[in-house]
């Protein structure tokens, strides 16, 4: 709790004549501040104001450290500090928000306070001080909006790495079993091939034998059997082998060809004895290098196409300045990124988005980041198994863009307020309470719009953006 000092009005009017924001000021509205504050002293670690309600006085802080600390999900960080020189706490035409965190003393902490009853007054009799008062308080505003925004990014940047290391560890631990498997078929090839080479086959029981590579070349391998069905065709393969006097052995690879029984009794019928087993050897050997290799360049093309996508999305090569921007691409590419969150939930997507929309006139990374906001928020408010589209049309000189879910629906004693920011309907822990305000921001910046309609089993997020001038 604060401890008022006792101080005679000369020596706080010393220190406001000393003081770095108020000092300018003439010695008679110094005096005004001094006859109506109260000299208080903040101890170390104290709340000054908690995040639950406004604050009750300016704080005109003489010595110390004042701070607010918050954590929207990027972790706990400092947004807005005071310090000698500064003044804190309500100020003259402020609109008297809640602090979004408790105001706290990181050192003891001298202040003087003016209660917030007596700022029409100051205003009156302390123009001077007023309009010093009301720059600081653009600049408190302009803070809080930049950190706002920075948090915000920082949480949009969790989305997508955490999406990005999901869909990229697929690819990529594909690549990693399949080189390893790959080296064990190059050695295996290079055995059967010095084997093969050494059996003095004819002309015709060679072309029967690199007539089924061919066949893994142009067939496509039986990827999509299930594992029951997979058993079975190792079974029935392994059965051919051994009333063929082949290595059983073979049957396990041979699976993962395209090559089919009848492949096998074509075949047979012109290679004997060691020379099949021998040639089949090869042949598995063979065709899974290039099972191997096709999956190797598949998955290296799965993770360029994400980072190209990624660069895309954040606009990584391109400067921070309003460009013609391609509103489809940039909602596909953030599904794309969110891809993960709609599989692990089932969500099924409803895009339409045509190709020959206008583009508009935005900086491309700021817009993708809305897209990223309420597409991430549908998917969050369906159930399992929800729904979620999103469209867009040309309609005037605007392009109309909607994401639409079924999800149960924001209240209607919460629809007012769902823009403000710090306000969210998710629950502690899992909402920042800025994705919707930075969103607003955003739009307003680009002379857009956003609108939402909500009930039960359907909100609808409507954003309007001015198409680029022809």
């Amino acid at each position: 709790m604060s401890t008022r000092i006792d101080s005679t009005q000369a020596a706080i009017i010393e220190s406001l004549a000393k003081h770095r924001a108020l000092r300018e000021a003439p010695q008679p509205e110094h005096q005004w501040l001094a006859e109506h504050g109260q000299l208080l002293r903040y101890e170390l670690g104290e709340v000054v104001t908690s995040k639950d309600r406004l604050a009750p006085a300016m704080l005109i802080v003489f010595s110390g450290h004042l701070v607010i600390r918050v954590d929207r999900g990027a972790g706990s960080h400092k947004i807005i500090e005071w310090q000698a020189g500064e003044v804190g706490g309500s100020l003259p035409y402020s609109r008297g928000s809640v602090p979004p965190g408790d105001v706290v003393a990181e050192e003891p902490t001298r202040v003087l306070s003016i209660d917030k009853e007596l700022l029409p007054a100051l205003t009156r009799e302390c123009p001077a001080v007023t309009a010093k008062l009301v720059h600081l308080m653009l600049d408190r505003v302009r803070q809080f909006n930049s950190s706002d925004l920075r948090d915000e990014k920082m949480l949009s940047l969790g989305k997508l790495s955490a999406g990005l290391a999901h869909e990229l560890n697929n690819p990529a631990a594909a690549v990693v079993r399949s080189a390893r498997v790959l080296n064990d078929s190059i050695a295996e090839a290079a055995l059967s091939t010095r084997q093969l080479g050494s059996l003095r086959l004819t002309e015709a029981q060679l072309d029967a034998i690199t007539s089924l590579r061919d066949v893994c070349m142009t067939r496509s391998a039986p990827t999509a059997l299930s594992s029951i069905d997979r058993a079975d065709r190792e079974d029935t393969l392994a059965q051919w082998l051994s009333v063929h006097g082949a290595d059983e052995e073979h049957a396990q690879a041979l699976t993962e060809t395209p090559l089919a029984v009848a492949d096998l009794d074509a075949l047979a019928a012109l290679v004997p004895g060691e020379a099949l087993d021998i040639g089949l050897r090869w042949l598995a050997a063979d065709c899974m290098m290039r099972s191997l290799a096709a999956e190797i360049e598949g998955a290296a093309v799965r993770i360029r196409d994400l980072v190209d996508t990624i660069k895309s999305f954040t606009y990584v090569d391109r400067a921070l300045t309003t460009e013609p921007v391609n509103v489809a691409k940039g909602i596909t590419d953030t599904l794309a990124l969110l891809e993960a969150k709609r599989r692990q939930k089932a969500v099924k997507v409803w895009p339409d988005l045509p190709a020959d929309l206008p583009r508009v006139m935005a900086v491309g990374g700021e817009l993708n980041q809305v897209w990223m906001n309420l597409i991430d928020n549908a998917f969050d408010a369906v159930e399992q198994g929800g729904n979620v589209s999103v469209s867009a049309h040309h309609e005037g000189e605007r392009v109309i863009v909607k994401v639409v879910d079924d999800g149960p629906g924001v209240p209607p004693e919460m629809q007012g307020r769902i823009f403000e920011p710090f306000y969210t309907t998710k629950g502690v822990g899992k909402g920042s309470g800025l994705g919707l305000d930075v969103v607003r921001r955003i739009l307003h910046k680009h002379q857009g719009a956003i609108e939402l309609e909500s009930r039960e089993g359907m909100t609808e997020f409507l954003v309007r953006l001015p198409i680029e001038p022809s």
